[in-house]
């Protein structure tokens, strides 16, 4: 057996089951093994097409995602993706062919191009230690919540493989499902006694208490719902875990820019901020401004370098987020008799608080948690209830009337992915999803052209769902060649391009200050021509009535995928726009 065969199997042995990329002759023989060994191997038509594919189906299947590339520009072509997985503490595994050769046209230091962008580097150091080498990236990955690139030199892969150990041989287990992106789930690192005992008295003595759900609380909803219901909290998330609390009566929905009118007044009026697996940056926090000036701060993290990475906080809790809610309920002691459900733990800790005892809890006023509160909820948080000037008209339709429609059309088994741009709320905060592993969001590198992909690699995480991309015009155009892979998988999806013909976010940021804009704005594209040359069904929206042809799609055999070209106002931008520009 070679190493490159050796590699392949110990992949599939370590439940590895779909893989993406590109092949060059650098991976031939790597991405063959794959097959033989039962890894589905899905082919895109650009590397960094693949690389956020790979991302998205990490994100989507709670597993480690594999990408193989082919040497030099096989991987930096998917540098742009593999930033954005770096970023985002996506487990994904990067299988690059390797040059060592430095007269080679494809040499470059791949190690140095990986840790430049938060990649963790590692390679295949020769034909005995094969298996343990792989096994070891892939334990990395999935362990660390790491993007880990394992490079695989030439002259290694045809080496032959004398003894080949299976990958248990070298001490690696294969992770849980749904535990790969946000780390061991129940079997969670738990927080020190005294942390939590310290959090559960922060808790206690709040009136209005807020919890801010990120990408690692993303399997912890039930902990954190309970402990909510206990202490009175109400609950959001990050944009990047949208869709954790869907049909929870006291979620605000999501924090930050993307946060509704209400959302942002109850946020900001809050006592206490708990951010769970949130890394409570700008973005979330609206550049501190959600933050009331008396708030107290709390983080909790696994990772103890990202607690007070972005604002500094009152008390930082290191550990898992199931394990640490679970814990500082323990901390709160039995629910007093005659609690029920929603009213509020107040009291605190006996002694000095460093011995993790039992918060003594006993009831308090009545807090966030009213029947008033409540209906206002129902009945304004959610952004389509926000009432807006319709700005249709002249053949364009404004992008929120557009989004609304979409939201009633399609079913609710839907899966969102959304691009980079000035458009971007709309379709993220206006189309409703089922659960938080029905929303991909692509953002952390913010770059303008991924959508397309993470649409493609999150369909294929989760085929029950009916896979829709939201894009605008410029990202459409950029990653437009995988509108080939979509036909080619034979995937239902729906595109939505929203396009106003021009880079929007630089025209409503520079426009005002009186800046030329003609190098931001471009004529009109038949984007849905282009498509239709790929084999898409389309249709061009102008107004409200133009939806009927996504109607007749779906109630029809949807044998191909649909690409809905909007032409949409652009005479303003978007709300959360000029908050967003802020960090620049």
């Amino acid at each position: 057996m070679t190493v490159a065969r050796a590699v392949g199997r110990a992949l599939a042995e370590l439940g590895v089951r779909t893989a993406f990329g590109l092949v060059g002759s650098g991976n031939f023989h790597l991405v063959n093994a794959l097959a033989e060994h039962g890894v589905r191997f899905v082919a895109a038509r650009h590397e960094g097409g693949a690389a956020t594919m790979a991302d998205a189906y990490a994100r989507m299947s709670g597993t480690v995602g594999v990408l193989s590339v082919h040497q030099g520009p096989g991987l930096t072509n998917a540098m742009t993706g593999i930033t954005e997985a770096a970023k985002s503490r996506t487990p994904l595994l990067v299988l690059a062919a390797e040059a060592l050769e430095p007269r080679s046209n494809f040499h470059i230091d791949q190690s140095a191009l990986a840790a430049a962008v938060g990649a963790v580097p590692a390679r295949v150091e020769s034909a005995a230690t094969a298996v343990a080498d792989t096994a070891r990236a892939f334990r990395l990955a999935a362990d660390r919540r790491a993007t880990v690139l394992l490079n695989l030199p030439l002259g290694l892969q045809n080496a032959r493989v004398d003894d080949v150990e299976t990958p248990a041989g070298n001490g690696v287990t294969v992770p849980r499902h749904g535990a790969g992106e946000h780390g061991a789930g129940e079997h969670g690192a738990r927080p020190s006694p005294e942390a939590a005992a310290e959090l559960a008295k922060v808790l206690a003595g709040a009136r209005r208490p807020v919890f801010v759900a990120g990408r690692g609380a993303r399997r912890a909803r039930r902990e954190l719902e309970r402990l909510a219901e206990r202490t009175g909290a109400l609950l959001a998330t990050s944009a990047v875990a949208r869709g954790l609390f869907v049909g929870n009566p006291w979620s605000l929905d999501v924090s930050g820019g993307f946060a509704s009118p209400l959302a942002a007044e109850l946020i900001r009026d809050s006592d206490v901020v708990v951010g769970w697996g949130c890394g409570l940056n700008m973005w979330t926090t609206r550049h501190g401004a959600l933050i009331g000036p008396s708030a107290t701060v709390v983080q909790v993290d696994l990772d103890h370098d990202a607690i007070g990475a972005h604002r500094p906080v009152a008390l930082g809790v290191a550990g898992d987020v199931a394990a640490t809610a679970r814990a500082v309920a323990e901390a709160l002691g039995p629910r007093p008799r005659g609690e029920g459900p929603g009213s509020r733990a107040r009291g605190e800790t006996p002694g000095s608080g460093s011995g993790g005892g039992a918060v003594d809890s006993r009831a308090g006023g009545e807090g966030w948690r009213t029947p008033a509160l409540a209906e206002r909820i129902a009945r304004e948080v959610a952004w389509r209830d926000v009432p807006y000037p319709d700005g249709s008209g002249g053949g364009r339709i404004d992008p929120r009337t557009l989004s609304i429609a979409l939201d009633d059309l399609l079913p609710a088994g839907r899966l969102v992915s959304v691009d980079s741009g000035n458009f971007m709320g709309y379709p993220s905060m206006y189309l409703s999803v089922p659960d938080e592993n029905a929303f991909c969001f692509t953002q952390a590198f913010q770059s303008v052209g991924l959508g397309l992909a993470t649409a493609v690699g999150a369909a294929l995480a989760r085929p029950d769902l009916l896979p829709v991309a939201a894009l605008g015009d410029g990202g459409a155009l950029m990653g437009v060649a995988e509108l080939e892979t979509v036909v080619r998988l034979g995937l239902p999806m729906v595109v939505v391009v929203y396009d106003d013909e021009a880079y929007g976010a630089e025209v409503h940021h520079f426009g005002p200050q009186g800046h030329a804009l003609d190098r931001v704005r471009f004529p009109p594209c038949d984007i849905a021509a282009v498509a239709r040359g790929y084999g898409w069904d389309t249709v061009t929206v102008r107004e409200p009535a133009g939806l009927a042809g996504v109607s007749r799609w779906l109630d029809g055999q949807r044998d191909r995928p649909l690409l809905v070209h909007a032409k949409i106002t652009a005479d303003r931008g978007s709300w959360w726009l000029e908050e967003a520009f802020r960090g620049h």
